[in-house]
């Protein structure tokens, strides 16, 4: 399998699709796409997404996909980043489903906002802090007496979850208060290997 991946590294999205690609010793090609300088809304860059987002990865037989997770799912089929336990598999899904519905809208648009809006805090949602800082203590106690988020060894779930988790700082929330979401971060990249 050869890919052609579209994205952004300032974005998680984006890099959890690298860092599956890379853990899988998948061949591919990155096109970055500058999402600040509005290039995923480019008329070229529509007609891979008509979303006019990134990830998206077109495939050797021209097929194109978007949605970081689905992505990553299409990736990995077959590989040990996906549980062969059916409950595990389901777990790894309820937690990229989280990711993206609750987790990721609180801790990567307050960085977002932050960062590379340089909005100062008293011009970001307060409810995006609240909303981030539930979302790690959630991570935090899930935790508890396991090394990762589903089954026994690293799987997707914990790819998705650690791609804005790992740069929560950069939206002001400090780890030091979840160390055992700060000890899982130190595994998944050492696991994969993160880099940067």
């Amino acid at each position: 399998m050869t890919l052609t991946i579209y994205g952004d590294k300032i974005s998680g999205n984006c890099l959890k699709v690298k860092w599956t690609a890379d853990r899988l010793g998948l061949s591919y090609t990155w096109i970055d796409i500058d999402v600040v300088k509005g290039e995923a809304k480019t008329p070229q860059f529509l007609k891979v997404n008509p979303s006019g987002q990134v990830p998206a990865v077109v495939f050797d037989d021209g097929r194109a996909l978007s949605q970081s997770n689905a992505i990553i799912w299409r990736l990995a089929e077959g590989s040990d980043l996906i549980p062969a336990d059916p409950f595990d598999r389901a777990v790894m899904l309820q937690w990229m489903f989280w990711e993206q519905y609750t987790h990721e809208p609180a801790i990567a648009v307050r960085r977002f906002h932050k960062t590379y809006l340089n909005k100062p805090d008293s011009d970001i949602d307060p409810a995006l802090f609240v909303k981030g800082s539930a979302a790690l203590a959630r991570m935090e106690a899930a935790l508890v007496g396991q090394d990762w988020f589903a089954g026994p060894a690293l799987s997707l779930a914990d790819i998705a979850l650690v791609a804005y988790t790992r740069v929560a700082h950069e939206g002001g929330f400090d780890l030091c208060a979840y160390l055992g979401v700060k000890a899982w971060v130190a595994r998944v990249e050492a696991a994969l290997p993160i880099t940067g």
